[in-house]
């Protein structure tokens, strides 16, 4: 079947059509005209392609977002009436939920099963919840002990105009957790989305559009790295959001240290999974199976370093072996897929060239090791067992299907295990499957990562901050962190009488 084949008409319709920027509330090419191909990474085809914008492109578009900042139409706007906008956008990614999703697996090839039962409705809730924000971002009295007498109150403002970088795993869903909250504290938005997969980010323009936010509020340029580094040194960007890799998080702290603007980073892990003798096994085999095969392993908190107690090693090995066996793999599209492709060529190499690294090193392969077909950038489920602590596989984010299993035996002390656990410069999230609650949150508090979770894995939930710990990034989104990021506050004084 063809993937013209595989398409519904509406879908089709859309990704055929010519895809320019959208800045100031318009669509509008490229200034130097060059396009961008896009790339359907279930097959490797080309689908279409958008515009390429660069520098000149981003200071148009940091210019109309600076403008509507300024402008009265949205810095006045009254919070009631935010909300409103916000719960539009979101009737709005609701009525157009089933198209969403079948957009992002064309453009990212991530399985419709993820994407219409994960990944959209994760979308929408994250609009609702922080269209509940706009009434609620309040300053407080303060009572001061200079000499006088005193009206003291802290009031909380929007940062302003903001750049927003996202990456290719998981487009919407990034896009959503920065946009909304942004959108929610009063602040204008560059959208800057994945060169890869940058076409669900323009239907949500549109959509923002028909939600009734102002023209010039949510701007998005379509471009490559060039585009990306233009917005963090634009004079008139106060803020950055990026979720990236960690090489390219610390580009932006230097450029963005020059104007001293806000940064937000969300980078790579290496998040491990610790299954005690005394878990529930049939939670725990599948919940760290789960961990790092979902998305293809395209998941910055992908559960690849697998800690299992000797006394039930070999039954947790067996268990995700066959799991990662019995995992059906194809196009996003076809119904029943679990395991889609890797993003591209590039990615698929990068992920097979570790898993021969591992092999050189002498970790065994227990599943997978393997591309798949001649069409598509297809990886199977792949887990090492054999491994030692100095292998890339255990050392190195991956970004892709591929998990080390690690024993360790009675005698191994909570201090040690942690010790291994935090043997890595990333800390973003991290796994701990015991029925003793007590080792359980022992061991959470020992953890350096932004998110543990306890017979459970990488829980997403709008209202739960979310965030790195050491090269994994600071700042957080979700939760009512993720709306204050967006905010400064500041103090007011009136001095009412000696």
């Amino acid at each position: 079947m063809t993937l013209h084949q595989r398409i519904t008409k509406p879908v089709l319709d859309f990704i055929l059509r010519q895809h320019d920027l959208l800045i100031g509330g318009a669509s509008v090419p490229a200034e130097a005209g060059e396009r961008l191909a896009v790339v359907d990474p279930g097959t490797g085809q080309v689908i279409t392609s958008v515009a390429k914008g660069r520098a000149s492109d981003i200071d148009k578009a940091v210019r109309a977002a600076h403008a509507a900042f300024e402008s009265s139409a949205w810095r006045d706007m009254k919070p009631v009436e935010r909300s409103r906008l916000l719960h539009r956008l979101a009737d709005l990614v609701e009525q157009d939920m089933a198209f969403l999703a079948e957009l992002e697996t064309v453009d990212n090839g991530a399985p419709l099963l993820l994407t219409r039962n994960f990944f959209l409705p994760l979308v929408a809730s994250t609009i609702r919840y922080y269209a509940g924000w706009p009434t609620r971002l309040n300053g407080e009295t303060i009572q001061v002990s200079a000499p006088g007498d005193w009206h003291a109150y802290t009031l909380r403002e929007p940062v302003g105009v903001v750049g927003q970088i996202v990456a290719w795993n998981a487009p919407l869903v990034l896009t959503m957790q920065k946009a909304a909250p942004a959108l929610a504290a009063g602040c204008t938005i560059v959208l800057k989305p994945a060169e890869l997969t940058p076409l669900t980010a323009l239907r949500l323009g549109e959509l923002a559009l028909q939600a009734g936010i102002p023209e010039g509020v949510f701007n998005i340029v379509t471009g490559e790295g060039d585009a990306g580094a233009a917005l963090v040194e634009h004079p008139l960007v106060d803020k950055i959001s990026f979720t990236g890799s960690t090489p390219v998080g610390k580009s932006i702290m230097r450029s963005a240290a020059d104007g001293m603007k806000r940064l937000s980073l969300e980078l790579g892990g290496k998040s491990p999974s610790i299954v005690f003798a005394d878990a529930d096994l049939e939670l725990a085999i599948p919940g760290v199976a789960n961990a790092v095969f979902m998305n293809t392993g395209q998941v910055c908190v992908a559960g690849s370093r697998l800690f299992v107690h000797r006394k039930v090693y070999d039954q947790v090995v067996e268990g995700v072996a066959a799991i990662a066996t019995g995992l059906p793999i194809g196009h996003g599209l076809d119904e029943g897929s679990v395991i889609g492709p890797l993003i591209s060529q590039a990615q698929r190499d990068r992920v097979l060239g570790y898993v021969e690294q591992g092999k050189a090193a002498g970790a065994a392969v227990a599943a997978g090791g393997t591309a798949v077909g001649d069409a598509g950038f297809f990886v199977k489920p792949t887990l090492f067992t054999d491994t030692t602590p100095d292998m890339s596989i255990i050392r190195e984010e991956i970004f892709g299907p591929v998990v080390a299993a690690i024993p360790f035996d009675d005698d191994t002390d909570l201090s040690s295990l942690v010790a291994q656990a935090n043997a890595t410069p990333y800390g973003l999230a991290a796994s701990i499957w015991t029925r003793d609650l007590a080792t359980a949150h022992r061991m959470a508090r020992r953890v350096r990562s932004g998110t543990v979770g306890i017979n459970s894995h990488g829980l997403l939930d709008v209202a739960l901050p979310f965030g790195g710990a050491k090269q994994s990034g600071f700042g957080r989104e979700y939760g009512a962190e993720g709306i204050l990021a967006y905010t400064e506050t500041k103090s007011v004084a009136a001095l009412l009488g000696a």
